[in-house]
Order: structure tokens, then sequence, then C-alpha cells
């Protein structure tokens, strides 16, 4: 019986990313072709959970073997050109995870990706890997405080709350007043963190965040 080899392999990134096993994924690309481009396949629902893993794999695979990532990035940058929906709002989440792990491949491109924030197709998703890089390079990220910071006056939850978790990570302190006003806002939201999709509240993730930035020294924006 014909094996039907790109579902065989398809099937084991789904699982892979199921359990979270990062680091095998990345093994797996690094033996042969296919995976970076499954990955890529899977960035067209926000909503669904292997959706995120599949970006935070990709950015293993950004530290574990480069070259394979720097083939995507131009595609990745050229969706952002492009209102191409639920794609150009994946890559912009990735463009953040792939410079997490690996900042040399986007040092070049910092500020366009800050500039993502400027369309509102790609905010949200500019929002998280901006957070996400910032987890490592806080000092990359707060470059863009003012624009970040200015998100919080957007009319979307999600990039309200994005915006929050980013500052909070970032350490802009000078945000808090802003973010004290959205402590009691309990309109519903997602947030990938820690390998989980959250079902939260704009005013958890306020709260949160205002913890984070009583243990930050004062910065300027």
């Amino acid at each position: 019986m014909m094996v039907d080899t790109r579902k065989s392999k398809r099937d084991q990134i789904t699982h892979l990313l199921r359990v979270s096993d990062f680091q095998a994924l990345a093994n797996l690309a690094g033996r042969g072709g296919g995976v970076v481009t499954t990955l890529v396949q899977m960035l067209y629902q926000p909503d669904d959970l292997l959706h995120w893993r599949a970006a935070e794999a990709l950015g293993f695979i950004a530290q574990a073997h480069p070259k394979r990532i720097e083939k995507i990035i131009g595609r990745l940058l050229w969706s952002l050109n492009e209102d191409s929906g639920s794609f150009g709002w994946g890559a912009a989440a990735v463009l953040g995870e792939i410079g997490r792990n690996n900042i040399k491949l986007v040092e070049e491109i910092i500020l366009m990706l800050f500039n993502c924030l400027e369309e509102e197709f790609s905010r949200e998703g500019m929002l998280w890997g901006l957070g996400r890089l910032g987890q490592v390079h806080p000092q990359v990220v707060r470059q863009a405080a003012p624009r970040i910071q200015a998100c919080l006056a957007d009319s979307n939850p999600q990039v309200i709350t994005h915006a929050v978790w980013c500052l909070g990570i970032i350490g802009v302190q000078e945000a808090s007043s802003d973010i004290r006003r959205l402590v009691d806002n309990p309109q519903p939201v997602k947030l990938y963190e820690d390998g989980v999709l959250r079902d939260t509240t704009v005013g958890q993730i306020s709260a949160e965040a205002l913890e984070r930035l009583a243990s930050y020294p004062e910065t300027d924006i």
C-alpha cells in the first residue's frame, strides 16, 4: 500500500505541536525539508492553539537551523505588505518569535516590525511578537514603547490586551496609569502564554502587567 509521506509528516508535526515538543520539531527540520513550510501553513488560524505553537516552533528552528528560517523571512515580510488576512497576522507574530530566538535574523528589519503597529490587520500579531522578543531583548522593544502605548487606545480589546502585556514585559512604568484604568475592564480576550491559549479578560492581563511593572526600575520612553 502506498503511504502518503506528506500526510505522514504533517501528522507527525501536528502531534509534536500538540505535546509542545519544540526541540523534536527543530530536530526534524534539521533532517529534511517540508517542516518549515508546514508550520507556516498552520499560521492561518489565530484562534487555534496549533497556530501559536507553530509560531513558537519556528522560533526554535530559527535558533537551531537559522538558514532554514532565513529562506522564509522574505515571504513573511511580503505578507506584511499585503493585507493577507490571518497569514499576515501570523507572519507578524512569527517575526517577533524568530527575533526572540535569533536576533541576528531580524536585526536589520526591526524598524519594519515596529511599523506593523500602524496597520490594523497586523497590529495584534506584532504586539504578541514584540512581547515575545521583549522577554529576551527588552531594550530593543523599548524603542517602540510610545507606539505600543498608543495601542492602549485601540477599539479592539485583543489589541489592548496584547499592548498591555507587552508593556508589562518590557517594563514601561510610564504606562502604569493608563494600564491601571483598564483593571476593571471585563471584556473577554485570548492570550497565548506559557504554551497555553488563555481565556482571560482585559482587566486580568492589566492587573498582571501592573505587578510586573512594580518590579522594574523606571524607564524613559
